[in-house]
């Protein structure tokens, strides 16, 4: 069973950086992507940021230029460093770990959240 533990999460002015860390433990296989989504109060989870195992990122747009996700594949921990941040990127972050093994086999696991406020 994998287990995905984030941190980094907390409260910070409008302007300010932060980073998020995310671990993964446990027996990861096949090819994967890490990820981060977040959850506004009464909206949907949306992508925010995800790196293949390769290194291939992809960004929602509202964070294009901000946000820069990153992924040691040693220690399996994908980062999310956060700057010039602003009150709607207020949310609680999930790390998010996809992966495909075998014929059609594939996995999806989900970190518990870490809720980042950002005020005006």
């Amino acid at each position: 069973q994998v287990q995905l533990v984030e941190s980094g999460g907390g409260l910070v002015q409008a302007g300010g950086s932060l980073r998020l860390s995310c671990a993964a433990s446990g027996r990861i296989i096949g090819i994967n992507t890490m990820g981060w989504y977040r959850q506004a109060p009464g909206k949907q989870r949306e992508l925010v940021a995800g790196i293949t195992s390769g290194g291939s990122t992809n960004y929602a747009d509202s964070v294009k230029g901000r946000f820069t996700i990153s992924r040691d594949n040693a220690k399996n921990t994908v980062y999310l460093q956060m700057n010039s941040l602003k009150p709607e990127d207020t949310a609680v972050y999930y790390c998010n770990l996809h992966g495909f093994y075998g014929t059609n086999g594939q996995y999806d696991y989900w970190g518990l959240g870490t809720q980042v406020t950002v005020s005006s």
